[in-house]
């Protein structure tokens, strides 16, 4: 394994791989304006939502790590404290991208990326008409981490109003994860999109309490066959099978010749969420 003194290589290499390593990340298109009206709009993938109530978003436009010149987003935000961040959908990321280009102090990305600039009701800058979600704000702080290349510049945001497209509303009205389409950053030129087989469903554990991956025989924890996430799904089971469950599986069901064979059944079980019978399986073998 490489291991890397992030203070002992260049400020554009670790910047690489700090982001080839923390991905994807969500792509905050932030719209802002300087004291005289200028209107600006740019990309920043270091974003986040980092509270509900307060609504808090954070952001994060970095000084140059050439140059370790602030960018015009940084500046604007001191000047008039106020933010619109509009997500980005995947029919708009080729616009989206050409407002990172350094244009000088004063130019419209709006007219350059041919975005739609829609007023916005209780901010100054505009919102992104083609977004599919726009999130009105005003800045509470800019932390500034340093003067070199490469520091942070955290805008900390609180969100005064939210517009949601109705097109990627679900029949409960709430966000479709397919409709929306989002893309996100990872390293380099490189981009993802979040749509599709992309998609998988993961039933959080927020109010059941799992067995636990220790429960299980040390065979089953030190696999081959069985992969960490199979391990996990045997873990999340909240009762274990009972032993008249147990016995009843036994009498009518095959037995296993090798372990692999077993471990096998396991997986396939496992890989079509049939996670009691993977367990039944399992512990109709043990005697």
């Amino acid at each position: 394994m490489l291991s890397i003194d992030p203070s002992a290589i260049p400020v554009q290499q670790l910047h690489a791989y700090l982001l080839g390593a923390v991905g994807p990340r969500p792509i905050a298109f932030a719209s802002t304006m300087d004291k005289d009206g200028n209107p600006n709009l740019a990309p920043f993938s270091f974003f986040n939502v980092f509270s509900s109530k307060p609504p808090l978003l954070i952001f994060s436009p970095n000084r140059s790590g050439k140059t370790g010149d602030t960018k015009h987003t940084h500046e604007n935000v001191k000047e008039v404290p106020e933010v619109v961040i509009n997500v980005v959908s995947y029919n708009m990321v080729h616009q989206m991208s050409l407002t990172s280009s350094p244009y000088a102090k004063g130019v419209d990305e709006f007219v350059k990326s041919g975005f739609t600039k829609l007023a916005s009701e209780m901010v100054r800058p505009f919102r992104v008409a083609e977004s599919p979600v726009q999130l009105e704000c005003k800045v509470l702080e800019v932390k500034e981490l340093g003067t070199t290349g490469g520091a942070g510049n955290l805008i900390i945001c609180e969100v005064l109003k939210m517009h949601i497209s109705k097109e990627i509303l679900n029949e409960k009205g709430i966000i479709d994860q397919h409709k929306i389409d989002l893309v996100a950053r990872m390293g380099g030129n490189w981009y993802c999109r979040a749509h599709g087989n992309a998609l998988f469903e993961l039933e959080k554990p927020v109010t059941t309490l799992g067995l636990g991956v220790d429960v299980l025989p040390e065979t089953i924890r030190h696999s081959k066959v069985l992969t960490g996430n199979n391990l996990g799904q045997l873990g999340n089971l909240e009762v274990m099978p009972t032993t008249q469950e147990v016995e009843a599986f036994k009498q009518s069901n095959c037995k296993f010749g090798t372990e692999t064979e077993l471990h096998t059944k396991i997986k396939e079980l496992l890989d079509t969420q049939q996670v009691k019978e993977a367990w039944l399986t399992m512990l109709s073998s043990l005697n």
